[in-house]
């Protein structure tokens, strides 16, 4: 059973910059995502060469993997209010464009990321 669980979160201004990480513990040769709320944010494919973004995102977020250490991270920056929001990370065991909610198995509890302006 894979666990994952979130850190990084806080509260910053508008043009500020963050860096949440998930610690996963029991695989890690899966694929991950960043989502707030239930809105896809980012995903790295299971060994980390593919990576996808959402447009709102892209160019100020990138997300990444350290499979040594089982971590994911994902570097927020020029953070906008809009990016307020509960930051959750997800694994899935499936291959390709995995944008959507349900084809993760896996969620940690998430990280509250608030972006004052």
């Amino acid at each position: 059973q894979v666990q994952l669980v979130e850190s990084g979160g806080g509260s910053v201004q508008a043009g500020d910059s963050l860096r949440l990480s998930c610690a996963v513990s029991g695989r890690s040769f899966n694929a991950y995502a960043w989502f707030r709320q239930r809105e896809f944010v980012a995903s790295t494919s299971w060994g980390g060469a593919s990576t996808d973004y959402a447009d709102s995102v892209k160019g100020r977020f990138t997300i990444s993997r350290d499979n040594a250490s089982n971590k994911v991270y994902q570097q927020m920056n020029c953070l906008r209010p809009g990016g307020t929001s509960v930051y959750y990370c997800a694994e899935s065991g499936r291959m390709g464009r995995l944008s959507r909610v349900d084809l993760y198995e896996s969620w940690g509890r998430g990280t509250q990321v608030s972006v004052s302006s």
